[in-house]
Formats: C-alpha cells, sequence, structure tokens
C-alpha cells in the first residue's frame, strides 16, 4: 500500500515529534500554520460559518501564541490510521533501538531482519509486510556483507533489499540521503542503521539527554513522514542496571523518544543463546529466546516469555468489510445508508465514531480503507477495498 495510508483519514493538526507526541521540535508559529493547513484542506473548507468567523479562525491559528486543540467530540469525530506493521507484534512504522553488547550477534539479527522483510517471508511466528529494505552496513565492507548473507541464505538472493557502507551524518548528509532512496523507492518498508555511532555528530554535547533525544527525534520524525520503520542498532553498555532497558548506551533521552527498543543479551559471549526483549508504544511486550545456528548464524524463536495477545473477531468490522470486495472495491454512503447496510443495530452517529476509532484494525486486518468527509452535500463515507498485495 502506499505511504500515505499511514497518515490519518480525515484532518487534524500535524504532531510534532516527542516521547508521546507532546515535545515539539518546531516553534509554535509552524505548528499553527500546520494546523490551518490541516483545517483549510479538510472540512474548513467545507464550513457554512460567516465570512467573519472564517477571518477569525484564520486570525487565530496564525497567532504564534496560539495553541491548537482539538476537543473529545472532535477527537472521536477524526479517523486516524494506526501506524502499519512492518512485521507484525515486533516491528511497526516509527523509530527502534536494537541495542546488545559488540559481537553478540546483532549484525546477523538485523541482517535476517531485513532480508525477511524484503522477500515477504514469515519470520520466527511473525507476519511480514513485504518491501524495499535499505540497510546501511557502516561497519562493514561489502565482501564481509556478501559472505554473511551468503552463510545465511545461500545464493537465495532479492533485489528488494540494498546494502550502503557509507552515509552522510544525521543533520549533514544522512537525511538527504534517506529522502533521496525513498524517492526512488517508494515501497519501502525497512531502514537499518548499523551503527547508530556512525551517524551521529561528535561534539561537547554529544552524550547530553537533549542530543540523544534529538537523534533519535529526527529518525523518528522521517520514519513518521514516510510511514516507515527505522531499525537503528547501539551498544549497551558494561555497567549492570536495575532496568535492563537502562544498560542501553547513552541516555534515556533515546528510550524517551524512540517508538520502540529491542534489548538483546547473552549469558556468555560465546553461547549460541540469547534473549531479546522487547518494548513498544503500539505492541505488546515480549521476551523472546532465541538460538544461533552454529552453521548458517541465523537465529531461531526457541520460545516466547508470554504469548502475543490476539484480539477477537470484530463483528462490526466484519459486516463492514463485507459491503466492498475486489469486484466492487468501493461503497459510498452516508452515515445513515451506512448503518442501514450493515445491520449492527448501532445508531449512525455512533457507528462512525466506532469507525473512526477502528479504522486502523479496519485496514490492517480487513484490507478496507475508511474516509469519513464532510462534502457540501453533507457528511459522507467512503469505504475502499485494498487487495493484500498493494
Amino acid at each position: 500500500m502506499e505511504n500515505e495510508l499511514c497518515k490519518k483519514k480525515t484532518t487534524a493538526p500535524d504532531t510534532s515529534v516527542g516521547a508521546d507526541d507532546g515535545q515539539p521540535l518546531h516553534n509554535s508559529t509552524e505548528n499553527s500554520i500546520s494546523a490551518f493547513e490541516g483545517e483549510i484542506n479538510g472540512d474548513f473548507q467545507n464550513s457554512t460559518e460567516s465570512l467573519d468567523e472564517i477571518y477569525r479562525r484564520i486570525q487565530r491559528l496564525t497567532d504564534p501564541h496560539y495553541l491548537h486543540t482539538i476537543s473529545m467530540t472532535e477527537l472521536y469525530q477524526t479517523a486516524y490510521q494506526s501506524r502499519p506493521p512492518i512485521i507484525d507484534g515486533l516491528l511497526y512504522a516509527g523509530a527502534y533501538i536494537l541495542a546488545g553488547a559488540p559481537k553478540i550477534g546483532k549484525s546477523f539479527l538485523v541482517a535476517q531482519i531485513a532480508y525477511h522483510v524484503s522477500t515477504g517471508k514469515a519470520l520466527w511466528d511473525y507476519e511480514v509486510h513485504p518491501g524495499t529494505v535499505l540497510y546501511l552496513a557502516l561497519e562493514d565492507d561489502f565482501q564481509r556483507i556478501q559472505s554473511r548473507m551468503f552463510m545465511m541464505y545461500g545464493v537465495n538472493d532479492t533485489d528488494r533489499l540494498h546494502f550502503a557502507t557509507a552515509a552522510g551524518k544525521i543533520g549533514n548528509g544522512l537525511d538527504e540521503q534517506l529522502e533521496n532512496f525513498v524517492c526512488e523507492h517508494p515501497d519501502t518498508k525497512l531502514i537499518i542503521i548499523d551503527t547508530m555511532q556512525k551517524i551521529r555528530e561528535v561534539g561537547g554535547e554529544a552524550y547530553s539527554y537533549a542530543s540523544d533525544y534529538e537523534i533519535i527525534g529526527k529518525l523518528k520524525q522521517f520514519a513518521d513522514k514516510h510511514c516507515i520503520c527505522v531499525l537503528t542498532v547501539h551498544h549497551t553498555r558494561k555497567q549492570p542496571a536495575g532496568d535492563s532497558f537502562e544498560m542501553i548506551s547513552g541516555t534515556t533521552g533515546l528510550l524517551g523518544c524512540a517508538d520502540g527498543s529491542l534489548l538483546m543479551q547473552k549469558k556468555k559471549r560465546t553461547a549460541l543463546e540469547a534473549t531479546i526483549d522487547v518494548v513498544g508504544r503500539d505492541q505488546q511486550d515480549q521476551i523472546l529466546y532465541l538460538k544461533k545456528d552454529a552453521d548458517t548464524q541465523i537465529w531461531n524463536l526457541e520460545k516466547l516469555e508470554n504469548e502475543l495477545h490476539k484480539e477477537p473477531p470484530d463483528h462490526v468490522l466484519e459486516a463492514v468489510s463485507r459491503l466492498v470486495s475486489a469486484d466492487q472495491p468501493v461503497w459510498t454512503g452516508s452515515p445513515s445508508e451506512l448503518a442501514d447496510a450493515v445491520h449492527v443495530s448501532m445508531a449512525a452517529n455512533a457507528l462512525s465514531k466506532y469507525l473512526n476509532v477502528k479504522s486502523g484494525r479496519l485496514l490492517d486486518e480487513y484490507h478496507v480503507r475508511y474516509e469519513n468527509k464532510v462534502r457540501h452535500e453533507g457528511r459522507r463515507i467512503t469505504l475502499t477495498f485494498i487487495a493484500e498485495n498493494e
């Protein structure tokens, strides 16, 4: 599916990059203008307000001291698209960190992840959503990458997995390089950066909370813009910590801004067994127990600390999804017409709010894109069937 499917379905103000989308990286003037542009592009242009009221709203939105807010009612009237999965239950669109001690197999693990996403083959028990992958192997050369991939997968290659061994620094060339790559490969799903130290500018404030937060913030901003996952490999400290994630080198600014983190650990460096602790905003916490094949260096899943929770089928979404198919890919109508069509004993207003909240699941699981917009003739809902391979 196109990258724009990651964006919300109806207009709402742009969210800034932050630990919980609450810490702006831009000044208030830029945020106000973004909010204003959003309203112009959405329901605002179809408003029946008087010209005087519209003018007052424009003045308010362009005021650098204006704080844009939405009410709970407006929140429920907006359909936001959830972050699409790259690997179900493991990686989603956003900025992720994979941390571990040096030389414990992180590069083999990310090479394995890259190969599975680029080929679409399931990774262990996790379903994969295929797409182009860029792997910045900045501590390797092409000969070593060639040997590693051949050891793991033989001659079973793919043209959707791209490698680079040199790149610019974040904020000094890398941003433009990644933009150009995604422009040339619009089906990109995953970018791996191995390692973080190779892309950061070293200075007096290199390891402050602010600089750690900023580097992940920039990667998150890029990932959110293009609806992809950026997975950055990083090292852990030798010192023990009460919380295992406190072992990640640097400050808590890294974890504070990242959408998810994977912490890889071994009891002994020479051991074939490893654990991965997985935490993230859009997924269930997990502990994976892995064992490496000594011949291929491929990591195999031995067990999970806790099985992933699977939501039960949603009879409302199932009913809605039956209105469209490959033969009849589009349904359009008013909220009342939709309520009559699905027969789920919900009032039109309640059904609209329910689908606004559940639009992400409707797309991810039932392959139906939901749009709810105000037109001159009134509010119109559009359902579009999306083939699984799009």
